[in-house]
């Protein structure tokens, strides 16, 4: 794998990684309604998914793709499901969770980890990249097993550094939110003593 194909491959990742999307939704709404803890755990999932991805375009998706059609169909529909379910809950309980105060009811760790695995493999933009770009990317022929650890580094690097940013940017704007809110009732007992 030359310079040109890593510089490539990581400009690609973190440009795919940073774009708006389902993924970068679930990573801030889980970092800022619960904790910076079940943001990681998001973006961990993601990332595990991706390395998922990564394995099944070096032993060829289109053919692993063909044979379990309908097991990345189901994982489509049910993280489409958890994220309606999860959608609804934010409308429901909004006032409530602005506040930051996570009460662990959501199933935690395991289920933001999982949400974000099963989002990122029902995630149509990975299959797609990985289906296709990727092996236009990077001569998955000519690799060898230097290089495929390089790869999934890159993947873990760039996908888990930029979505753990956006859970560190949402945590961080929740706890302004606070201090704010804080700052102002502070500011409106002086004015009234």
């Amino acid at each position: 794998m030359s310079l040109f194909d890593v510089s490539a491959l990581v400009i690609v990742m973190i440009t795919l990684a940073a774009m708006p999307s389902t993924s970068v939704a679930l990573v801030v709404a889980r970092s800022a309604t619960m904790n910076l803890v079940n943001g990681v755990a998001v973006s961990m999932g993601i990332v595990l998914g991706d390395l998922i991805f990564v394995g099944l375009a070096l032993l060829g998706l289109t053919t692993l793709s063909e044979l379990m059609g309908g097991f990345f169909l189901a994982v489509k529909v049910a993280a489409g499901m958890y994220l309606i379910w999860f959608g609804i809950n934010l409308i429901r309980s909004r006032t409530k969770n602005l506040t930051c105060k996570y009460s662990g009811t959501d199933g935690g760790l395991p289920a933001s980890f999982l949400a974000g695995l099963f989002v990122t493999l029902g995630d149509v933009k990975a299959i797609f990249f990985y289906a296709s770009l990727f092996p236009a990317i990077i001569d998955i022929s000519a690799l060898t097993l230097p290089d495929i650890a390089a790869i999934l580094f890159i993947t873990a690097a760039t996908v888990g550094g930029v979505k753990l940013a956006y859970a560190f940017a949402a945590t961080k704007v929740m706890v302004m939110n606070k201090e704010l809110r804080t700052t102002n009732k502070t500011r409106l007992v002086s004015a009234l003593s």
